[in-house]
């Protein structure tokens, strides 16, 4: 059954910014309570994005205990008070969901952390830590985590196992203005899409899936864009999925559907037809990830969804 909450939030849309009352729709849906998405502190630098480069690929399974794991169970005195995790126990993510680990102070040591953090999966596939900042690391595959993968976290003791769902990926290619949607490496569907216009471009990257909202109000008033101005707008958006925490958002763009699969005409979201972003809205959950290929500059923008350029 579906939760219905009632949620004030502003959030600037791929140039657009949304104050809305919002419909989120759970489980699966809705960001873990856990997750905290404020911009890090420190993070590690993002890479250089090469627009023509390869997306990651699902993890291969390699021979032994893979580098970054750990599957013995912690021992000994933890260094720090239990942190909160993310993917919290039982849940089920998409293939590109790194863990995030919160401490309630600052880590002053952190290999000395790293080697209190068991992370172990089913299968086994090599992972890296990198911090955000002094109170958050994060660990994720090299590659996508593959489909239907356990992943086991023991952070000192404090405990948490999730699960992946099936590889479920969204390519954009700027090239082409078509979005190919492909589930455990077979085509499911092909959509045309309208992606950022010059001077408002969807950055090159790889983002994932943060949150969804079924309703949501963008008025560009709320960063300081006047409504009446010439790149103003209030624009009533239905089956947004929230792909940074910069405010991109794939969502229903009825009244740009003449122009997708030709040419890129917003403000930095992916433009889909109503019918496409129902399919896209009820398939595509936290974690699951939207690659975005061919198009200008890259996402190494530093607002905690920047992952896969870590």
């Amino acid at each position: 059954m579906q939760g219905l909450t009632s949620i004030r939030v502003t959030a600037v849309l791929g140039a657009l910014t949304a104050l809305a009352l919002i419909v989120v729709v759970a489980p699966r849906a809705l960001a873990d309570p856990a997750m905290d998405v404020s911009p890090p502190a420190d993070p590690a630098p993002a890479a250089t994005v090469d627009p023509f480069a390869a997306p990651p690929r699902l993890a291969t399974v390699p021979a032994g205990k893979p580098a970054g794991q750990n599957p013995e169970p912690f021992t000994g005195t933890s260094p720090f008070t239990p942190p909160t995790l993310n993917p919290s126990n039982g849940a089920v993510v998409g293939v590109a969901k790194p863990i995030v680990i919160n401490f309630s102070a600052p880590i002053t040591d952190r290999p000395m952390a790293e080697g209190a953090i068991h992370i172990s999966s089913n299968p086994p596939v090599p992972g890296k830590f990198y911090w955000m900042n002094d109170t958050q690391v994060r660990w994720r595959p090299l590659d996508f985590w593959p489909a239907q993968t356990t992943v086991n976290i023991d952070a000192a003791g404090t405990k948490s196992s999730f699960t992946t769902g099936d590889a479920l990926i969204a390519t954009a290619d700027n090239a082409t203005h078509q979005m190919t949607i492909t589930r455990n490496g077979n085509v499911e569907q092909t959509f045309p899409m309208s992606m950022g216009k010059p001077g408002h471009d969807t950055p090159n990257g790889t983002y994932y899936v943060q949150d969804k909202f079924s309703d949501v109000d963008m008025d560009s008033e709320t960063y300081g864009v006047p409504e009446g101005s010439s790149d103003g707008y209030n624009v009533h958006v239905k089956l947004a999925v929230q792909f940074d925490n910069s405010g991109n958002f794939v969502h229903s763009a009825p009244w740009s559907v003449a122009d997708q699969g030709k040419r890129n005409v917003s403000h930095g979201c992916i433009n889909i037809s109503p019918s496409n972003a129902r399919w896209f809205y009820n398939n595509f959950g936290i974690g699951d990830p939207i690659v975005v290929t061919d198009s200008v500059g890259s996402y190494t923008q530093n607002d905690g969804g920047q992952d896969w350029q870590i």
